[in-house]
């Protein structure tokens, strides 16, 4: 297939439930035929989610001052705050991309290959568990939702995370000690800048969309 054109929208630091209400904007105009095919890039203030899996209440231990919001993604529960890159592909899937489970496997290249491109080695999936892991911790987080055929939510890799914040919860169903970062592996800060457009470019490969910066 030939690459599809689409856009980057860097909404920087915001808060999630706005963040969420501009995807719900966008997944009804690509519905309607109308727009383009986005990757929304942003950094979240502290939040809980909880995605549609059963037991997913159960996983939030103790979340003090952070709020909690259930939202209809798939998946557990986890954690956003600052030091995250937050990518959310609102993509209008065409006849021949319609398998969510390919589309999970790509958003895990595309983490995969940004990893590997910022200097760390041996990423890669871990069975029945969706994401990207380095050995035996997880560096980033996926959860989607798809409305006739349009995807939304998305993934989350943890850059300079706090990682201390997770200990709220057992992410994804985990203990908290299973959760990592770029900061951490590599042993110094890395820019949210740096990571952005490694994740844009990845994320455009494994998609067939030609995400151009949005002016």
């Amino acid at each position: 297939m030939s690459l599809v054109a689409g856009r980057v929208l860097d909404l920087g630091l915001l808060g999630y439930e706005r963040a969420w209400q501009v995807q719900l904007d966008l997944v009804a105009q690509r519905q309607q035929g109308d727009g383009l095919d986005t990757l929304i890039l942003v950094e979240h203030p502290h939040v809980i989610t909880l995605g549609r899996k059963q037991k997913a209440l159960a996983n939030v231990l103790g979340p003090g001052d952070v709020p909690v919001i259930e939202v209809e993604r798939g998946g557990d529960v986890t954690y956003h705050g600052p030091g995250q890159v937050v990518a959310y592909p609102i993509v209008a899937l065409r006849e021949g991309e319609r398998d969510l489970h390919r589309f999970l496997r790509n958003l895990e290249e595309a983490l995969i290959r940004t990893v590997a491109a910022l200097g760390i080695g041996g990423a890669g999936r871990r069975d029945g568990a969706t994401g990207a892991w380095v050995g035996d911790k997880k560096i980033a987080s996926i959860g989607i939702a798809c409305r006739r055929w349009v995807t939304f939510h998305g993934v989350a890799l943890n850059v300079s995370t706090d990682l201390a914040y997770f200990h709220r919860i057992n992410p994804c169903g985990f203990p908290s000690s299973v959760m990592t970062s770029l900061q951490e592996i590599l042993g110094q800060s890395v820019p949210l800048s740096v990571v952005k457009p490694l994740l844009v470019r990845h994320m455009g490969d494994v998609l067939g969309r030609e995400f151009a910066k949005d002016t």
